[in-house]
């Protein structure tokens, strides 16, 4: 099954353009998926994404299993038809959510135990079950049901963790195969784990690769390594993996990792920072994030960014937005969320045009040049 043409290769480093091809309409690579845990992204419309121009959100398997809860949004229609948005949805598996649930879950062969954070209550994820709650979600692409360790386990943990995850895969697999024949069109992603030791994750890479799934996510990144480790381990993980799938990593979400991932041959990448900065008034900007409750905007009556068109920068002056802000008022959050994943969203197009043109490598360093600066005016 192929859902991916590549369209250019940059001459100069690995990134490419590409077109993801999923039930609810294409996909421009690279792209950014703002996260809508709770089949929404929090403080901004359906229809203001649209206007900025998002094709796929993400929405979380964990928490929308425990409420509303997988049978209500098939009876919805999916979760296209419960909430209404009509493009493309990607829905992770909940592992790493119950990997973040450390005190309240327990892992097997079998499946992962866990005690939800809302009331309690115990409930069991197996490869099968989260293929299944995916199903009913409509899922235009789904993610396996993964083990993730921590940075700076033993490799006996990470070696265990990775030999579930591939027992798990090829549960999924079977699980996804059978929903197929009735019917499902959503596509699922193996994940390729093996915590920092490069043999576990060439291990995995190959294993997950001789699947021949449709796409490949790269796991357990962004779990509490630093920055250079992050980076050095996407990249050797995604030379691994065949060029002609997409490649997904999970939870990058500022510019500077964004362009590091791109230029490793990342095709998609999701990560709540964007929407949860703009609620703590930061906003992006070409000279780096800006903290808007910061005394010395109350008499600035210029924009975020006089290099952003988006409707926030075109008719809102900082002073302002500081006085939202400040006020508590929910205006404030919308706002910042718009331009933040408008600014995002930008980036993106930024990235494609340079990449089109193999002038990637030169857009990448001018812009974070400029970005790691800092020098907000």
């Amino acid at each position: 099954m192929n859902i991916f043409n590549i369209l250019h290769k940059n001459a100069n480093s690995r990134a490419r353009n590409g077109i993801l091809t999923l039930p609810h309409g294409t996909v421009q690579t690279p792209v950014f998926m703002p996260v809508g845990t709770c089949a929404t992204v929090k403080s901004i419309t359906q229809d203001d994404l649209e206007e900025i121009g998002f094709e796929i959100i993400l929405a979380n398997t964990y928490h929308l299993f425990l409420r509303p809860g997988p049978d209500l949004i098939k009876e919805a229609g999916g979760l296209h038809g419960f909430s209404k948005w009509n493009r493309n949805f990607l829905t992770d598996s909940g592992g790493f959510q119950v990997f973040s649930l450390s005190g309240l879950r327990k892992i097997t062969e079998d499946g992962v135990k866990f005690q939800s954070h809302i009331d309690g209550s115990r409930h069991i994820f197996t490869p099968e079950n989260v293929v299944q709650t995916q199903a009913k979600f409509n899922s235009d692409i789904q993610m396996q049901l993964d083990v993730c360790s921590g940075y700076g386990v033993e490799k006996k943990e990470a070696v265990r963790a990775l030999k579930i995850t591939s027992d798990w895969l090829l549960r999924a697999k079977k699980e996804w195969e059978k929903e197929m024949e009735n019917g499902y069109k959503g596509i699922l992603f193996p994940i390729v784990q093996g915590n920092f030791f490069e043999d576990l994750r060439k291990q995995s890479a190959q294993f997950v690769s001789s699947l021949d799934f449709p796409g490949i996510a790269i796991g357990g990144l962004s779990v509490g390594e630093p920055r250079d480790v992050f980076c050095e381990y996407m990249a050797y993980t995604s030379s691994l993996l065949p060029e002609e799938k997409p490649k997904y990593v999970m939870g990058i979400g500022t510019p500077e990792y964004i362009l590091n991932a791109v230029a490793s041959g990342i095709d998609m990448f999701d990560c709540v920072l964007p929407t949860r900065n703009a609620r703590n008034g930061a906003y992006f900007t070409h000279d780096g994030q800006l903290s808007i409750k910061q005394e010395r905007w109350t008499h600035d009556f210029g924009p975020i960014d006089r290099e952003c068109n988006c409707k926030v920068c075109r008719k809102y002056s900082r002073s302002y937005l500081r006085h939202l802000f400040k006020e508590q008022e929910i205006l404030s959050c919308m706002l910042a969320t718009y331009h933040n994943l408008y600014f995002l969203n930008n980036l993106m197009k930024e990235i494609r045009g340079a990449i089109s043109e193999d002038r990637f490598e030169e857009f990448k360093k001018q812009f974070l040049s400029r970005y790691e600066a800092g020098n907000i005016q």
